[in-house]
């Protein structure tokens, strides 16, 4: 039965769970959540999930389950309300903490400060706003006092758990839920721009003042991408519990499953498109089930319901730089990047996976970043081995694409900035040496990351094309690919601009080692035979020469004409 048209409205950017509801935004159930959180309790229960797999919402829901005077219509119709005994004991009873610190993300430690403080003010406003703090008969003036501090930026943001939860339980007489999303986002930007040691320190004491041993919290819900190494920063929790991407408990409330992904799509009026977007977006194991990225699901409907491109998209890309694919490949030695060359292959590795990292150790070894990519979705996995080892796999093809084209780009700014290797090319190219020029290929691919058994044919060859690309840096050169020239189009002319001579490139991809000196030679051929030179036009230059190059993996044949 199709929905009606409001219902079909995709909650893009949407993780306000009463935004939600009310402007009847499609929203798949994850109320069971609810139940086993509830049933399985922990004082304070972590989870790690790669970024846009319904973190926030999820959380957003918790706080419109649980906090006292909540619309309990917001849940009508979904599974929680079938729990009646649960759903009196606890829908509406209790206070609620709400933070996010996905926007503590300063370029250094004294405007992350203050980023946590605009956090911990607005949740304090918000609270009081709800129960008249400022005005609550329960509160002395001393309490008070710490109310204003909180809402006006006052004393230490580190206590403001502790104090907020002490003042709502003064007031309703009952202890609070916690709920902290993106715990690690301030880690992850502090790491990266220098001022990691005194985040980690700050973030220490957040969770040691208000979750260590806190009278006034029933329990907390901690979300972030990481599980940081308990040593690190997590001193501070009474026994965590900890819910990783491997873990069978909550393993379906986070990402959709092939039946939610199946509904979404004929509620859409587009069932036929099933078996594209699983390919794209589908892939991931988390615990014992198979889950689809919410995001690109959630925009790709958006974008079959509402546009005439039925081609998928990679939204996923677009949330983040993607850094980490670079930042893999620059610090992998041979065997690494050929392990990296089998992945984009569509094959699997068997790696050992750390689950307690800190973001300082992100570069103390290559096993920290695949533990690091495992964790953050750019990887996920099949099984294990015997000796507890996990089978990696990248997921789907969106992400495949996000690795080719930052595995691309990482090579190409290698090739670029290897001023020796350019001027060693370059010198042979003028001396028509076709042995240097091999000789020079070969050397630069060695250093590169081989993916040539996956993808299609015209992937292979614009991978090469990148390479032979390094013609761009010379100066005083110019250099044009794929332009109209005799009956065909050239893979690369380049020649100076004083136009004294020209060179003329095509490229070929062999599918065997045993097929380069073929495939060089019908390159030239093909040269000849749809007249690239006309390119030029009654203009020419002086002489032009006539390279083919056949490549395959690592190999290649350079033959000139």
């Amino acid at each position: 039965m199709m929905l009606n048209e409001m219902k079909l409205r995709m909650p893009i950017g949407v993780d306000d769970f009463a935004k939600l509801r009310t402007n009847h935004f499609y929203y798949v159930d994850k109320t069971g959540m609810i139940k086993e959180l509830l049933e399985n309790w922990g004082e304070v229960n972590l989870f790690t999930r790669p970024r846009r797999f319904g973190k926030s919402i999820n959380m957003s829901m918790l706080r419109y389950f649980f906090e006292i005077g909540t619309d309990k219509s917001l849940f009508d119709g979904l599974q929680i309300l079938k729990e009646t005994e649960l759903c009196e004991k606890y829908m509406g009873q209790y206070p609620v903490i709400s933070l996010t610190l996905k926007d503590v993300r300063g370029k250094d430690f004294s405007t992350a400060i203050a980023q946590m403080w605009s956090a911990v003010s607005m949740e304090a406003n918000r609270l009081n706003m709800i129960y008249d703090l400022q005005n609550s008969d329960q509160l002395d003036p001393a309490d008070k006092e710490l109310l204003i501090r909180l809402r006006t930026e006052q004393g230490k943001p580190e206590n403001s758990i502790s104090i907020l939860s002490y003042l709502l339980y003064k007031h309703c007489g009952k202890k609070s839920i916690v709920l902290l999303d993106e715990y690690d986002v301030p880690l992850q930007k502090a790491e990266a721009e220098g001022y990691y040691k005194d985040i980690v320190g700050f973030i220490s004491t957040f969770f040691s003042s208000g979750l260590k041993s806190n009278e006034y919290i029933l329990f907390a819900v901690v979300t972030g991408c990481l599980r940081i190494a308990k040593e690190s920063i997590f001193t501070g929790f009474n026994n965590p519990k900890m819910h990783t991407l491997v873990d069978e408990p909550y393993d379906e409330w986070f990402g959709f499953t092939d039946q939610e992904v199946r509904e979404m799509l004929e509620n859409c009026g587009k069932g036929d498109f099933f078996d594209i977007t699983k390919e794209w977006y589908d892939g991931y194991l988390f615990g014992n089930i198979h889950v689809y990225c919410p995001w690109d699901v959630i925009n790709w409907c958006n974008q079959l319901m509402n546009t005439s491109n039925q081609v998928p998209q990679n939204f996923w890309e677009n949330t983040s730089g993607n850094e980490m694919v670079i930042r893999f490949a620059e610090v992998a030695d041979s065997d690494t990047r050929d392990e990296i060359g089998l992945l984009m292959e569509g094959k699997t590795v068997k790696k050992n996976i750390r689950f307690d990292i800190t973001y300082d150790e992100l570069d103390a070894n290559v096993d920290n970043l695949w533990s690091v990519l495992f964790s953050t979705g750019y990887l996920t996995q099949c099984g294990r081995d015997p000796e507890g080892r996990y089978e990696l796999v990248i997921p789907n093809n969106e992400v495949a694409e996000i690795f080719r084209k930052k595995v691309d780009q990482w090579f190409r700014e290698k090739v670029w900035n290897d001023s020796d290797g350019l001027k060693d090319f370059f010198q042979a190219l003028d001396e028509e040496d076709e042995v240097a020029i091999e000789d020079c290929l070969i050397a630069c691919m060695a250093d590169t990351i081989s993916y040539q058994d996956g993808g299609t044919l015209k992937d292979k060859e614009n991978f090469y094309h990148g390479l032979i690309g390094m013609l761009k840096n010379r100066s005083g050169w110019v250099v044009k690919s794929n332009r109209e020239g005799g009956n065909g189009r050239p893979d690369l002319v380049c020649y100076p601009k004083k136009k004294r001579y020209a060179v003329i490139i095509e490229v070929k991809y062999s599918k065997k080692r045993t097929d380069l000196v073929t495939d060089a030679k019908e390159a030239l051929e093909q040269i000849e035979r749809l007249k690239y030179d006309e390119y030029f036009g009654s203009r020419g230059p002086d002489k032009i020469v006539h390279y083919g190059i056949a490549f395959y993996r690592k190999e290649c044949r350079v033959l000139k004409g």
